[in-house]
């Protein structure tokens, strides 16, 4: 209760009718709501956030996949090299890693590009989904694939048909994780992102920075909801 109490206190200042933040509220009112939902600013960068987020689960998760079957096939010193370099971005600060990807994009002029921002996003979550894939790989049984092999499989049937369907559950669940962390990066944003393709937390910080009003308690609580509703449906699926 105590790590949930600060979302909970925004659902309802998110439906105040004071200009101000203020809680309890002393009236009422969804105009927040739609002054969110009527603002082609707000709008477009809910599209780009959701546009991202599917990208980066897209590119992130097939890729840790990937680099997590290496991982388990070398071993020794190949597999903590590759290993090494992939965790990397979740040890860096966050403020040096957004700092780094903008003079790198820079150089090649992706700086407030979608594919720039993109690129800081999956680095962001292949660490991520790679947490979640090599529990799952150490224990899937290996001698299937060896039998795939020696049947004639070659390596990219032999993943597709074997084992990407035993870690439909992992996979799920990386693609989910790999989904949220782009949604609710901020900082590379801040860096990477401008104009049409800015992201949402990163438009949140600015109207943070500049004026306070209840229409960031209005996004936060259905950005919360989004949330939520994502974690049950993959956990039904997960169930199911």
């Amino acid at each position: 209760m105590f790590l949930m109490l600060p979302t909970l206190v925004v659902v309802p200042l998110s439906f105040s009718a004071s200009d101000l933040l203020e809680f309890p509220p002393h009236a009422y009112s969804l105009r927040w709501y739609e002054n969110f939902f009527g603002s082609a600013t707000w709008m477009d960068a809910l599209k780009t956030s959701l546009i991202l987020g599917t990208l980066t689960a897209m590119v992130a998760v097939p890729s840790a996949l990937l680099a997590c079957i290496s991982m388990n096939r070398l071993g020794g010193k190949a597999a903590a090299t590759i290993q090494g370099v992939l965790l990397s971005p979740s040890i860096v600060p966050g403020i040096l890693l957004a700092i780094g990807l903008f003079f790198v994009l820079a150089a090649q002029r992706l700086v407030g590009t979608l594919f720039g921002v993109l690129v800081g996003h999956v680095v962001l979550a292949i660490p991520v989904a790679c947490f979640v894939l090599l529990p799952a790989l150490a224990r899937f049984d290996w001698n299937q694939v060896q039998a795939a092999r020696s049947l004639g499989a070659n390596w990219p049937r032999a993943i597709g048909g074997i084992i990407v369907p035993q870690l439909r559950v992992s996979l799920l669940s990386a693609n989910l994780m790999a989904f949220l962390t782009s949604l609710d990066e901020s900082v590379i944003s801040i860096f990477v992102a401008s104009g049409r393709n800015s992201t949402l937390p990163k438009l949140m910080f600015l109207s943070l920075r500049d004026q306070i009003d209840p229409t960031i308690a209005a996004i936060s609580t259905l950005w919360t909801a989004l949330v939520v509703a994502v974690v049950l449906i993959v956990a039904f699926r997960q169930k199911t």
